[in-house]
């Protein structure tokens, strides 16, 4: 059976006191939304639906950036979750198939809940996702009968009986996307909220006599966010899962706890990373790398036996081969560096090759942007970049070629040959000491002036 993904992002989310809708902001480098569209994408879904409202326009670009095939239905009014599910009927009016429903706030259900849902649903017309509460505060109710879920209450509605049942509503829901839409048709408002709750669709389907039932996950799967302070501790729940799987994977972090990972970070094994390591979005660091202390990497490929840092950025665009070295206060930007090539100390290497075994002395700068446009250096294999050398780009140094320290280079360096391109040094004897005096006077004419 074909499925459905719809995804709930319309809420303002005014709790968080932000012109930014809930959904887009950001753990781990990425969208809430984009980790709720990352939980689904594991059952490969036909169709991909997101209900927006506050920002749609910003929620659509979001989604179409992480998936091209994400549509976007409109809810210009929020009269509940029913009423958002019902706006996404026209985008799934030619799909025959069963459709879950997941919110965009809540970023940390596993694929593998997913698939219990998918699997729940093939013996079950309407399947609820449910999670014992250690406190069930406000959460909605879970009435069950054995394994058949009767209904679902929604706190400020229940009983003090049902009040008491600690088994409690995530929000999602699975059926055919036919009933679905039937049942939804037949939701009224007539509760505390004057709302259209997309959980009555249960009470509903149990009197046709269709069947429903509740699978379960970990309470803190279906943690949500609604404001900045369950944001951070959003970002922690997700830190302290990547760090807890390096490390059963087979990276060793030497300080987890100051390792920040993003959302899509690739670690191999015996890899090691030291504290007070950032990864932002789409890095990926082979087997037995080492990333020094204090380095923060972004849009980059380390590869094995590479060591980064202390204290280095690799930018988007950085690729390091097997054995390079980049050092303390080192910048790559969209360059390459060749296998066992070094830039150890205080340079920045941008719109650049660097070729094998070369070695880039401190404080070498590709000088790479005009103003205007961004220009190409190319280092070949073995050379040798002298300390404080500017690469005025677009250059070439050959193979095993040698810049002089001080230089700049404007002009392409055949192979083999060393460049030299400085001002000649000029001494101009007792001058120091009477452009200090004259310095001198001036200031005391000017303290003398202040007083």
């Amino acid at each position: 059976m074909s499925t459905a993904l719809v995804i709930l992002a319309a809420g303002m989310g005014t709790r968080m006191n932000s012109d930014l809708p809930k959904v887009l902001h950001k753990i781990a480098g990425a969208p809430l939304l984009v980790h709720a569209m990352k939980s689904g994408a594991a059952i490969d879904p036909e169709k991909l639906v997101i209900v927006a409202g506050h920002g749609a326009d910003e929620v659509a670009s979001a989604a179409r950036d992480w998936d091209d095939r994400a549509e976007t239905a409109l809810q210009e009014e929020q009269l509940g979750t029913g009423h958002a599910v019902l706006q996404a009927r026209e985008a799934l009016a030619d799909f025959d198939g069963d459709v879950i429903v997941l919110y965009g706030d809540t970023p940390f259900i596993q694929p593998e809940t997913i698939e219990k849902i998918v699997a729940a649903r093939a013996l079950n017309d309407v399947v609820v996702l449910g999670f014992d509460a250690a406190d069930p505060g406000r959460y909605g109710r879970l009435v069950m009968a054995g394994d058949t879920l009767e209904r679902i209450v929604e706190f400020k509605d229940a009983s003090d009986e049902e009040r008491a049942i600690t088994l409690c509503n995530s929000g999602i829901v699975a059926a055919n996307a036919a009933t679905l839409f039937r049942l939804l048709d037949k939701v009224g408002n007539d509760n505390a909220a004057a709302e259209y709750y997309l959980t009555d669709i249960v009470a509903l389907a149990r009197a046709e006599g269709l069947s429903a039932t509740a699978v379960t996950c970990d309470e803190s799967e279906t943690l949500g966010v609604n404001s900045r302070a369950e944001l951070a501790a959003a970002e922690a729940a997700f830190q302290a899962r990547a760090r807890a799987e390096a490390m059963e994977n087979g990276v060793t972090l030497t300080a987890p706890d100051t390792v920040h990972f993003a959302h899509d970070t690739v670690i191999g094994r015996d890899a090691v990373v030291e504290p007070n390591v950032v990864f932002g979005p789409g890095v990926t660091v082979e087997s037995g790398a080492l990333i020094r202390a204090f380095s923060h990497l972004e849009g980059c490929h380390v590869s094995r036996g590479a060591t980064v840092g202390p204290y280095a950025r690799l930018r988007p665009g950085a690729e390091l081969a097997e054995d390079v070295h980049v050092g303390n206060f080192v910048e790559i930007k969209n360059a390459v560096l060749d296998e066992g090539a070094k830039a150890n100390h205080l340079s920045y290497i941008g719109d650049a090759h660097v070729g094998e075994k070369a070695n880039i002395g401190a404080g070498t700068i590709t000088c790479n942007y005009d103003g205007v446009m961004k220009h190409k250096t190319e280092i070949g294999a073995n050379a040798f970049i002298g300390s404080n050398t500017m690469l005025v780009a677009p250059v070439r140094v050959g193979n095993r070629a040698m810049t002089g320290s001080g230089s700049v280079i404007t002009q392409d360096i055949e192979d083999d040959a060393l460049a030299i391109a400085r001002a000649t040094q000029v001494n101009k004897p007792g001058l120091a000491t009477k452009l200090r005096e004259i310095l001198q006077a001036k200031k005391a004419k000017r303290d003398k002036g202040a007083g």
